[in-house]
């Protein structure tokens, strides 16, 4: 089944895939960029307790989603905090601005289980009620390689998803699993499930060629699903990647000619992003 979201306004998309080291982070961090060096304003949620993503922007604070979220809740109102967004929102002079996460996200689940409101909407209506989608093109969401109420918020809070997965057999299961959640979340009947934008096989290693099989293997398996291969080129485990990871940059802080596959096949995940949103 394809997933398609009816709304008209689609801004907000998650990168998603319940298992972790595959580098949703990175991709998230270096699509942001992509589309901001396109004109586009966009904004960065860090919603994974591990704040990696976070820590590309070189941010480390007190102040995070978390404590935005409590606030946003009425019910909640005895753990509130004088704090505003823009308090909290880091700008940076690349057009992409970051809303960042913290350790106390991992309490996300026990913080709401006592309220009534519907905790699967408590991202959605955040953004929301802050009018983020009117400040923002686009909002990419980084989220944690789980299946818990943090990914049904975001799902819930989403337009569309990015996939990335390492072509193993550990990823074909997973991806089985965030199918099933997308399920889950239509059967609620709260939301319209987010589109499945693209997958995107990363951190593919030329020297194994069990990861070849694999990915024909887990393209056959997108296409019986979704009715095309919606899948875009792997993106391979290159040092480039590794070397602006590492300085907290971008892939397009590099400009030497051997950054500029890595610039296109980004460019290429705007362009979709683009296409999508048209």
């Amino acid at each position: 089944m394809f997933f398609k979201a009816k709304t008209e306004q689609k801004k907000v998309i998650a990168f998603l895939n319940q298992k972790g080291g595959v580098g949703k982070t990175t991709m998230c961090f270096n699509s942001a960029h992509a589309l901001a060096r396109k004109g586009h304003r966009v904004l960065c949620i860090d919603f994974d307790p591990q704040a990696n993503l976070s820590l590309l922007f070189n941010v480390e604070t007190e102040n995070n989603i978390h404590q935005l979220l409590v606030n946003s809740v009425r019910e909640l109102k005895a753990l509130h905090r004088p704090l505003l967004v823009d308090e909290v929102l880091v700008k940076t002079d690349s057009n992409v601005d970051l809303i960042p996460a913290g350790q106390e996200l991992s309490g996300f689940e026990l913080t709401m289980a006592a309220v009534n409101v519907p905790r699967q909407l408590i991202l959605k209506r955040f953004i929301e009620k802050n009018d983020l989608l009117n400040r923002y093109d686009y909002i990419l969401i980084d989220c944690p390689p789980t299946l818990g109420l943090l990914v049904i918020n975001t799902i819930c809070a989403g337009h569309g998803t990015i996939v990335p997965f390492r072509p193993d057999d550990f990823s074909k299961k997973g991806l089985h699993n965030f199918y099933e959640m997308l399920e889950d979340v239509r059967d609620m009947g709260i939301v319209d499930v987010p589109e499945v934008i693209v997958h995107i096989p990363n951190l593919m290693d030329t020297r194994r060629k069990q990861e070849e099989y694999d990915l024909n293997e887990i393209a056959d398996m997108i296409e019986a699903r979704f009715g095309k291969r919606n899948i875009l080129t792997p993106i391979y485990n290159k040092a480039q990647i590794v070397k602006a990871q590492a300085s907290k940059k971008s892939v397009y802080d590099y400009q030497a000619q051997e950054f500029s596959q890595i610039h296109q096949q980004f460019n290429e995940i705007a362009d979709i992003i683009e296409t999508w949103n048209s």
